[in-house]
C-alpha cells in the first residue's frame, strides 16, 4: 500500500487539476472538464477556466446542464451521451437517496420512476428557449403529486428543483441563462432518455483522477448518492488502495506516479466559489482548521478562495466598479508575506479578464 499525507495530495490534486502552470488550451481542451465545472454565480465558470488557461474563456463546444447533483455544470457537448448515462440511478434506492427531501416525502416511494417522469415532462415542454418558471409550472402539471410540494406565497404546487434538475440532463435541458431572466432551452441532439446506468465506473475513476484518492463515501456524496449504493458498483480492477494519513483511499493506477511525484506548489490562483478543487467531500484534508471550512462553505454565498503555494490561503469577494474595473476583497486566514501579497495582486488582472473588464484592484482585510 502507499502511504501519503494530505500535503502531498494537496500538490497531487493541484496539479491534477491544472493549477500549477495556466495553459494556452481552450477551455473544452483543458482535463478538468473531463470533471465539469459547476457554474455557483455568472462569472464563476469563467474564473475557473481563467485559472487554468490563457485562452479566451468563452468556447462554443461547452454548455451548462444540471448534471452533479443536480447542479449547473459547465461540460462538454461531445461528453454528454456518456454523462447521461453515468448519472442516471443505479437502482431504485440509489434514486430514493438522490430526491430525499423533506419537502417531497412520498417521492422515496417513486425510485427511478421519479427521474423517468420528469425527464419525459422536461421533453414534452422545453421544445424551445423557455422561462424557467413557465416551464417549471408545465413539468408541475404532468408529474405525479409526489414529485410536488406546496407553495404558499404563489398558492399553487410546484416540481420540487431537488426532481427535475436532478433529470434535467436526462430531460434534453441546457440552461441557458439564470438569475431574475433564467431560462432554459432544448439541447440540440440531446442525447436519448437511458434505460439504464452505464459507465459508472468511469465517472468514479474520473472524480478519483482529479479529487483523489478517495472513496466511496466521498463519491456518494459528489453524487448524492449513498455509500451502500456506490460501494456495489466500486471498479474491481484498475485502482490501487492508498492510505492518506492512515485513512484508506484509492486512486486510479495510471495516476500513482502522478501522486508519488507531486512537488510543491509555487504560485498564486483566485479560484471561484465551488471551483473544482472544492469539490472533494473531504473537505478536512482540503481545509483542516474548521473556522476556515466554515467561511468557505457557507449554507448561501460561498466566496471565492484563494490558492497560495498550494493551500487554501484565503477568501475574496468581488465587487464590479463600473464596466472598467473589479475590486476583489481578500480576507486570508493567515498572514501573507510582502512577497505573497504582491503576487496575489500580480495574479488579480486574470479575475478582470474573466469578468470582461480591464482593470482589477485589491485591499485585502
Amino acid at each position: 500500500m502507499i502511504s501519503v499525507d494530505r500535503v502531498q495530495v494537496m500538490a497531487y490534486r493541484v496539479a491534477a487539476q491544472g493549477l500549477t502552470e495556466r495553459a494556452a488550451a481552450r477551455p473544452a481542451d483543458l482535463p478538468v472538464l473531463d470533471l465539469g465545472i459547476q457554474q455557483y454565480s455568472p462569472d464563476s465558470t469563467q474564473i475557473a477556466l481563467t485559472a487554468r488557461s490563457s485562452a479566451d474563456p468563452a468556447d462554443d463546444r461547452l454548455l451548462v446542464v444540471w448534471a452533479a447533483r443536480g447542479a449547473p455544470h459547465l461540460h462538454r457537448r461531445a461528453d454528454l451521451p456518456a454523462l447521461v448515462r453515468q448519472l442516471w440511478p443505479l437502482t431504485d434506492a440509489d434514486a430514493a437517496s438522490r430526491v430525499k427531501s423533506a419537502q417531497i416525502p412520498g417521492a422515496q416511494a417513486l425510485g427511478i420512476r421519479a427521474f423517468t417522469v420528469t425527464a419525459e415532462a422536461l421533453r414534452d415542454v422545453v421544445t424551445a428557449p423557455i422561462p424557467r418558471g413557465e416551464a417549471s409550472t408545465e413539468v408541475s402539471r404532468r408529474v405525479p403529486v409526489e414529485l410536488t410540494f406546496e407553495c404558499r406565497p404563489c398558492q399553487a404546487r410546484h416540481v420540487s428543483g431537488n426532481v427535475w434538475q436532478q433529470a434535467g440532463l436526462a430531460g434534453g435541458v441546457e440552461i441557458l441563462s439564470r438569475g431574475k431572466d433564467a431560462q432554459l432551452g432544448p439541447i440540440d441532439n440531446a442525447p436519448p432518455l437511458p434505460a439504464a446506468t452505464e459507465g459508472v465506473d468511469r465517472l468514479i475513476e474520473t472524480y478519483l483522477r482529479f479529487l483523489g484518492p478517495a472513496g466511496p463515501a466521498e463519491v456518494a456524496k459528489y453524487l448524492g448518492s449513498s455509500t451502500t449504493e456506490i460501494r456495489k458498483v466500486w471498479p474491481s480492477s484498475g485502482l490501487v488502495e492508498v492510505s492518506v494519513d492512515g485513512r484508506k483511499a484509492w486512486l486510479p493506477e495510471a495516476e500513482v506516479p502522478a501522486l508519488e511525484s507531486a512537488a510543491p506548489v509555487d504560485g498564486v490562483r483566485w479560484l471561484p466559489g465551488m471551483d473544482p478543487l472544492l469539490q472533494a467531500r473531504d473537505r478536512d484534508l482540503l481545509l483542516p482548521e474548521r473556522a476556515a471550512q466554515k467561511e468557505v462553505w457557507r449554507p448561501l454565498g460561498n466566496p471565492g478562495v484563494l490558492l497560495v503555494d498550494g493551500e487554501i490561503a484565503g477568501v475574496w469577494r468581488a465587487r464590479m466598479a463600473g464596466r472598467k474595473r473589479v475590486d476583489l476583497t481578500v480576507s486570508p486566514f493567515g498572514e501573507l508575506s510582502a512577497a505573497q501579497r504582491k503576487r496575489v495582486e500580480e495574479e488579480a488582472p486574470e479575475v478582470a479578464r474573466a469578468r470582461g473588464v480591464p482593470e482589477a484592484v485589491v485591499t485585502f482585510d
